[in-house]
């Protein structure tokens, strides 16, 4: 992936980013809330709160009639997001974070679309800057708007990608997040990773810095001061024994040998487990399957006592080369 997925925008990688951009203007350009019109930002925000009042009636047949021809075609997802998310959305009151402009010029996608909206200091971000990385988008002139809700439920955000078609901005994107997982918002996973950073405990500090981050930003192809400082600070606990960034891990458990692809924390009622997935030729035998797991959850634990501290459970998940997967959830008491 490339670096602004990844890193901060500091020092030398500012100077070198300012050149290209300088001599790419005329491709990709962002404007803030500041930068832009005010009658462009005014309509940026009303459109998009016309847009979540649909949702919060569940009226989802408007809200396709108004989104782009690719997104209509494809709206299952958001449909399902929308029924979702109903009781969050009913009587919600909406307040727009400051939008952003990003344009695009040109006669063909951008395999990879960045864009650089605010002001950057020489250590990186400020706290109203922000950086998009966005694939495939086709030239155009796009908005994007979050919008808080005060009185829901789970206190979520919606971010809308509206796309100018004509005089009127379109849905290109929907997007409900969660400002809190098991009851705690980014500034609890932060400050818990800060904490088993202290005792040494860098494995459960990387995964509670990997949650912290996907609570701090409301999309995830958005990057903001606060998701880099936590990336920054992330980074100084990073273990290389766990599978991570497409590197896979061996574990052996009951005389066979998994190879782990991937672990991340999850959510599950009030408990935070963690998830690992591993490679499996089939996994159609459930009975062998959920053995399987068993072995995997009982083995990764003992490799690594430390998770007993961070993690309510542990979900092991087998996953076929097509991507089919079976899973298994162990509550860490049970684990002996």
């Amino acid at each position: 992936m490339n670096s602004l997925t990844h890193s901060r925008l500091s020092g030398l990688y500012i100077l070198l980013l300012t050149v290209a951009s300088a001599a790419s203007a005329h491709a990709q350009t962002c404007l803030t809330h500041g930068d832009m019109d005010a009658p462009v930002s005014a309509a940026l925000e009303a459109a998009a709160r016309r847009y979540f009042d649909m949702a919060a009636r569940g009226d989802v047949a408007s809200l396709k009639q108004n989104s782009i021809l690719v997104l209509a075609a494809n709206f299952s997802s958001i449909e399902a997001a929308v029924k979702d998310n109903q009781a969050n959305f009913a009587g919600a009151k909406t307040q727009p974070r400051p939008p952003f402009l990003l344009k695009i010029e040109g006669d063909k996608p951008l395999e990879r679309a960045e864009f650089l909206c605010g002001v950057f200091s020489k250590n990186g971000q400020t706290a109203n800057s922000a950086a998009f990385v966005i694939p495939n988008l086709a030239p155009g002139s796009y908005g994007f708007v979050t919008l808080e809700l005060s009185g829901a439920q789970k206190a979520p955000t919606v971010s809308f990608v509206l796309q100018l078609q004509g005089s009127d901005w379109k849905i290109g994107g929907f997007y409900v997040h969660a400002s809190q997982v098991a009851g705690h918002d980014a500034d609890w996973f932060a400050d818990k990773a800060k904490t088993f950073k202290a005792k040494g405990q860098n494995r459960d500090a990387w995964l509670y810095y990997l949650q912290a981050r996907e609570l701090a930003a409301p999309v995830p192809f958005m990057y903001t001061q606060i998701t880099d400082k936590l990336y920054d600070e992330s980074q100084a606990v990073k273990p290389g024994d766990l599978p991570m960034d497409g590197n896979t891990v061996d574990l052996v458990a009951a005389g066979k040998t998994y190879r782990l692809t991937t672990m991340f924390p999850v959510a599950v009622a009030e408990d935070v487990d963690v998830v690992v997935k591993y490679q499996a030729a089939d996994v159609s035998h459930t009975a062998e399957t959920f053995k399987d797991n068993m072995a995997v959850i009982h083995a990764l634990v003992s490799k690594y006592p430390e998770l007993r501290e961070a993690f309510g459970g542990v979900v092991a998940r087998a996953v076929e080369p097509s991507g089919q997967d079976y899973g298994s959830m162990l509550p860490m008491k049970e684990i002996k």
